[in-house]
């Protein structure tokens, strides 16, 4: 039988507080994986989120961009083109009734 003071005996101790150690290293590294999975995930769910909003708004504009508002007419109203600088031209305003 061994006593605590021989090497064998010392040695399995050792071992014995390596592996205990190493338990609880990968219990630590564990938790970190998992914490760091849920951030990743949340992560990827926000950046969802935003790229839904943005098909969101694009389908918005695309579909405004399609179906123009007509303002309504004015008969008094004459149309005018800006040429540059200070000059406009004017239509129809010879043609009011």
């Amino acid at each position: 039988m061994e006593t605590l003071g021989t090497p064998k005996a010392a040695g399995f101790a050792w071992r014995s507080l390596a592996a205990v150690a190493g338990g609880v290293a990968t219990s630590i590294a564990v938790a970190v994986a998992a914490v760091l999975a849920v951030v990743f995930a949340a992560t990827l769910v926000v950046i969802g989120f935003m790229a839904t909003a943005l098909l969101g708004l694009a389908a918005f504009a695309f579909r405004a961009r399609r179906n123009p508002a007509t303002a309504p007419v004015d008969p008094a109203l004459i149309e005018a083109r800006h040429m540059g600088g200070h000059s406009w031209v004017a239509y129809g305003w010879n043609e009011r009734r």
